[in-house]
């Protein structure tokens, strides 16, 4: 009986890791969590306790991606990469670092550049913005830092058509801001010079 209950729960995750991945391709769901809870209520499920890890959605939106989106994605990828480049490079002097899925090669039509920068004082990207002529809104997002939890200023931009989402961090924290879904990601924060050699290959 075990036996078969764990072959369910597999086939139930990977049924629901599909769903996931579907939710995240085609209707621009950023939130592992979110995209595994509404493929569970897609599928009339009211028990999570077998819901796929993040692990397993990333793999199947990968497949989903080669199997249904093959023909577009690998562009909107590059041309992506291509805006985060030149965003890295115009803030330069605040050591970007790409991260999120344009950098793990999942982007889509509906995703955002993620980018981390570094600055002795918020307000000073605030100022680079504007002297920059940049139209941007601001916020702030709790997040886990080292062993605590922080408010990080967010500026949210749009560059070559393409939303920008920049957090700014104190400098010398680069060894505390989190990475992107560590228990997903292989490359899960890449430098400037890092991007240029994706786009190079």
């Amino acid at each position: 009986m075990a036996r078969n209950r764990s072959r369910r729960d597999d086939n139930q995750r990977r049924h629901l890791a599909y769903l996931a991945a579907r939710l995240m391709a085609e209707e621009g769901i950023a939130d592992y969590a979110h995209a595994k809870q509404k493929a569970a209520r897609q599928a009339g499920l009211g028990d999570t306790h077998a819901l796929p890890d993040n692990r397993e959605v990333e793999a199947a939106l990968r497949e989903y991606q080669g199997l249904y989106q093959s023909g577009s994605q690998p562009g909107e990828l590059r041309r992506l990469r291509e805006v985060a480049v030149k965003v890295m490079r115009e803030f330069e002097a605040f050591n970007p670092l790409l991260v999120g899925p344009v950098l793990n090669g999942t982007a889509t039509q509906f995703s955002e550049i993620t980018i981390q920068l570094f600055a002795e004082d918020a307000k000073s990207l605030a100022l680079f913005l504007l002297n920059r002529r940049h139209r941007f809104e601001q916020a702030e997002r709790r997040v886990r830092l080292g062993d605590g939890w922080a408010q990080v200023p967010q500026y949210f931009l749009e560059v070559d058509g393409a939303p920008v989402t920049l957090s700014v961090y104190a400098r010398g924290e680069e060894h505390l801001a989190p990475r992107a879904r560590p228990e997903v990601d292989a490359l899960q924060r890449a430098r400037l010079a890092e991007v240029e050699a994706l786009l190079a290959r």
